[in-house]
């Protein structure tokens, strides 16, 4: 029950239902606010306790400083929480693994339950192994079980144990959008109450549903299982950054273009930690599948959250997708009352403001390896003429082929070439170079939740057929959409058969190309660019073009939308000028260009009016969390506990709770801790936390290896993430990572001074024997440690090696807190200090004093830190709050929620 002490508890009548509610307008300052803000303070309203949400943190929203810095520490209650695969299981096995530990400790087991709703979408695990014919989707689903029969029977069995947990099966569709599409209330209803849907998920594309007026962000799965048993999520109030949008977009461009526009714009303008919310006229000419697409890209240009508030726009896409009336009257009646719906005209008070008049946005792709890279698509084949340089040997002679002279590129009269032969299986022969499109992929929640960019795509595709063109053989051509409606609306628009005619056949619904899972290329391809070291490029329809991540083969990645996906798998190369160069020739051995089979937007959009409906959406969400016969045969245990395969490869119980006692021991000062890295500035979540393929001469390969596993189905290090003993063979092992305790090195090694002369070894074997020594282990780093995404296994890694404490000079705010969160002490350097300056090469010994002052319920400022070398300096405590200083207190978040559950 809310302390309610602004009055602000009032009753809301929609229809012949009646909702409580805490109006906004009873807080001092509150009509000024940005849309965002007004959800967070309706947030603090509604859960105001007096102790740890209080009456000076509503006023602190209130009376709001847009331009000071954010200072206020809040404690946000998300209404729920969504996962995917690949990050939910480990939180389900903390869940089952807690359900233990609470009937060990004489608790009832039953009282382990998310009491947020919690909603899981499989859709990280299918692979694109088959593609390019009919049967491409039922192969890959097959090879999906297969892999994942462990994994999947888990889920099935934490579906039938936990309250509150939904899981949607294999095969349905991507968590966001299946999020936007069915998941996400905008208004939630719970106990007679109605407010705003608010969420965390373990994903950070979870901000597309921000494009639905729904606040919520990524976190890492520590924080999204803490908020599932009811803990808030500690944030400062964030700065606010206005986009005002204005225009409309002229035909011809695409979301894509427009998001690749925001996405330049707001990453050179700096949104880190910041939430941005887009407001003005040209909001209302935007639709809300271009609004989903701008707020996915949110972790791309790194804002907290890109959120659009509600209108009409809104009320029409919750009926579109099937919410019933009373819903969407709800959340007209909702937002209207509490001022969260649009006004066009309005200024709210924002901290920074940028604007953008949609109709300047051009045509554009971005790479070849960052999403802010864009490129204005009539420059594209000049800018890889650039680009390729340095993705080729230095020795390389740039050959004969050249743009025409007022066409070169100003560093170069040439394109570096080197023409390779191949032989097709069908004993046909075709020549691949620098630049050949090896992978085009219609893939990613971005953009495949768009109806408008995909019937282009089709559309490219059915012109493209009736003039004799198709997919060049070297070609990887694959569409995986984000849900069953999209396949839905090909086919009643009877565009299906096109797409499949160029290659574009079904593989799977899910997050595949995107996130690595392109599968393999064909041999003979794969083969002829390894043994040239050529510089092959992929175009995806994806948010996020890491180099290595789209596909080991593949050096230099774009992102385009899918109509120019299909067009680029015409052309083959990025050598190609698509604005101006023939794609190929037709029946008649006429060129074809790109302006002749792209569709008009009268085209396009006569296909969207014409067939999608809602009777689609109810069709595919009306038993969502039944799944098929294959995933109701899976066999599964009964009980409200987990039966453990002590076999299993896939999932096995972890070791945080054990001989854990119902009161926790006094914290303890830390001595002769040795370095397990000494690692530079800006190492990320990526660097720290296992992901990718597992190679063989790892310590997680050897364990498969001893465990019978063959090395072709090691799978990766995200289907592995329910295996703790697997994950933390992979922290740390980044092929990127340089520790520079082991100089020349690159990978997951250190130097192990449990023997004499502290020889290299691997990072997991050398902590084996610190711990069997009793010898603390700690990290040394520099500026922005832990940036990126919010991986738990970065932090939870690093616990389970025997890590007590991490020295860096800053850290990314996520990261940071999941240390704390795993029983890691966060420490920084002082002001101006860092490892080099200090002396330290990361071979001394290390001592921590003053921690213990924790035990008095206070928490240190600094700590003494002191090595055998006779270093010794003053590190700050990176522990901000009284919250995360009760965490450590208990040896971790999971050990302090499992004892509040008990004493409750």
């Amino acid at each position: 029950m809310s302390a309610n002490s602004f009055d602000a508890r009032s009753t809301l009548r929609v229809g012949d239902e009646s909702y409580e509610i805490f109006k906004l307008d009873k807080v001092e300052g509150s009509a000024r606010l940005p849309y965002s803000l007004k959800v967070l303070l309706e947030n603090l309203l509604r859960t105001e306790d007096g102790a740890n949400i209080t009456a000076d943190h509503i006023r602190a929203i209130g009376g709001w400083d847009s331009q000071a810095q954010p200072s206020q520490e809040i404690q946000f209650t998300p209404a729920r929480v969504i996962m995917q695969d690949f990050t939910g299981v480990p939180c389900v096995v903390d869940l089952a693994t807690m359900r233990e530990a609470v009937k060990e400790l004489g608790g009832d087991p039953a009282k382990i339950n998310p009491l947020a709703p919690a909603e899981l979408v499989i859709d990280h695990s299918v692979i694109a192994d088959k593609f390019g014919t009919k049967d491409a989707f039922g192969q890959n689903v097959e090879l999906e079980y297969g892999r994942n029969k462990e994994r999947y029977q888990f889920l099935r069995w934490g579906q039938t144990a936990f309250d509150e947990f939904k899981v949607v099966p294999p095969g349905t569709g991507i968590v966001h959008q299946v999020n936007i599409e069915h998941l996400a209330r905008t208004v939630m209803v719970r106990n007679g109450q109605a407010y705003p849907d608010t969420l965390v998920g373990t994903d950070s594309h979870t901000t597309m549903v921000n494009g639905l007026g729904v606040l919520g962000w990524g976190v890492g799965g520590i924080e999204a299982e803490a908020a599932m048993l009811g803990q808030p999520v500690s944030m400062l109030i964030p700065r606010v950054v206005g986009f005002k949008l204005t225009g409309e977009l002229k035909p011809g461009t695409t979301a894509t273009d427009l998001v690749l526009t925001i996405t330049e714009m707001l990453r050179k303008h700096g949104v880190v930690g910041k939430f941005v919310e887009f407001y003005g006229e040209g909001v209302a000419a935007t639709s809300l599948a271009n609004r989903a697409t701008i707020g996915n890209m949110s972790p791309e240009f790194g804002s907290t959250a890109a959120i659009f508030p509600i209108d009409d726009e809104t009320l029409n896409y919750l009926r579109l997708t099937g919410r019933d009336a009373q819903q969407v009257a709800l959340v007209e009646a909702y937002a209207k009352e509490q001022g969260l719906w649009l006004d066009p005209k309005a200024e709210p008070d924002f901290s920074e403001k940028l604007e953008l008049d949609l109709a300047t946005v051009v045509p554009s792709i971005a790479g070849p390896k960052r999403p802010q890279d864009r490129i204005v698509l009539a420059n594209a084949a000049q800018q890889f003429a650039q680009d390729v340089r340095n993705y080729v040997s230095d020795d390389e002679e740039a050959g004969k082929e050249s743009f025409p002279a007022s066409d070169a590129p100003a560093s170069s009269n040439g394109v570096p070439t080197k023409p390779t032969t191949v032989t097709a299986p069908d004993g046909s022969t075709y020549e691949i170079d620098h630049g050949a499109v090896t992978v085009a992929a219609i893939t990613s929640c971005t953009n495949t939740s768009n109806p408008y960019v995909m019937v282009a795509a089709a559309l490219v595709a059915k012109k493209a057929v009736e003039k004799g063109l198709t997919r060049k053989p070297w070609v990887k051509t694959t569409l995986a959409p984000g849900s069953k409606v999209v396949t839905d609306y090909f086919d009643k628009a009877g565009l299906t058969p096109y797409l499949d005619k160029v290659g574009f056949n079904l593989v799977g619904y899910g997050c595949t190309t995107c996130i690595g899972n392109s599968g393999p290329l064909p041999e003979e391809v794969s083969k002829a660019v390894n043994d040239n070291d050529l510089a092959v490029t992929s175009v995806l329809s994806g948010n996020r073009n890491f180099e290595g991540r789209i596909n080991p083969d593949v050096k230099m990645n774009y992102l385009a939308s899918p109509p120019l996906v299909v067009a680029y798998a015409i052309a083959g190369s990025m050598k190609v000028d698509i604005t101006k160069d023939a794609l190929g020739t037709d029946q008649d051995g006429k060129p074809v260009f790109l302006a002749d089979i792209w569709p008009t937007e009268a085209e396009v959009n006569d296909v969207v009016a014409n067939a999608i409906g809602e009777d689609m959406f109810n069709k595919s969400y009306q038993d969502v969390f039944a799944g098929d016969a294959q995933w109701q045969a899976l066999p599964i245990p009964t009980g409200n506990t987990f039966e453990w395969d002590s076999e299993s490869t896939y999932v096995r119980k972890p070791p945080y709770f054990e001989g854990m006692a119902m009161d926790p021991s006094p914290v303890e000062d830390i001595a002769g801790a040795r370095v397990l890295a000494k690692l530079g500035d800006s190492v990320t979540t990526d660097h720290i936390s296992p992901a990718g393929a597992i190679k063989a001469d790892t310590p997680a390969g050897k364990y498969l290896t001893e465990h019978g596993i063959e090395r072709r189905d090691f799978n990766s290090y995200g289907s592995r993430r329910g295996n703790h003993e697997v994950m933390i063979r992979g922290t740390f092992a980044n092929i990127r990572l340089r520790n520079q305790i082991a100089p020349g090195t690159e990978g997951g090694y250190t130097r192990d001074f449990t023997q004499d002369g502290g020889p290299v070894s691997f990072i997991y074997d050398a902590s084996r024997n610190y711990q069997a020594a009793g010898t603390p282990l700690a990290i040394l780093a520099g500026k922005e440690y832990g940036s990126g995404s919010s991986r738990d296994w970065a932090a939870k890694g690093t616990a389970l090696l025997g890590v007590k404490a991490v020295i860096a000079e800053s850290y990314e705010r996520i990261h940071r807190s999941n240390l704390i969160g795993m029983g890691v002490l966060p420490l920084q350097f002082p002001e101006g200090q860092n490892a080099e300056t200090l002396g330290l090469t990361g071979e001394e010994a290390f001592s921590f004093t003053g921690v213990t002052e924790l035990n008095n319920g206070t928490t240190p400022r600094t700590v003494k830190v002191t090595t055998d070398t006779g270093v010794e300096f003053d590190a700050v405590v990176r522990i901000d709050t009284p919250g995360e200083a009760d965490y450590y207190r208990n040896g971790g978040i999971l050990q302090y929620v499992l004892r509040s559950l008990i004493r409750s």
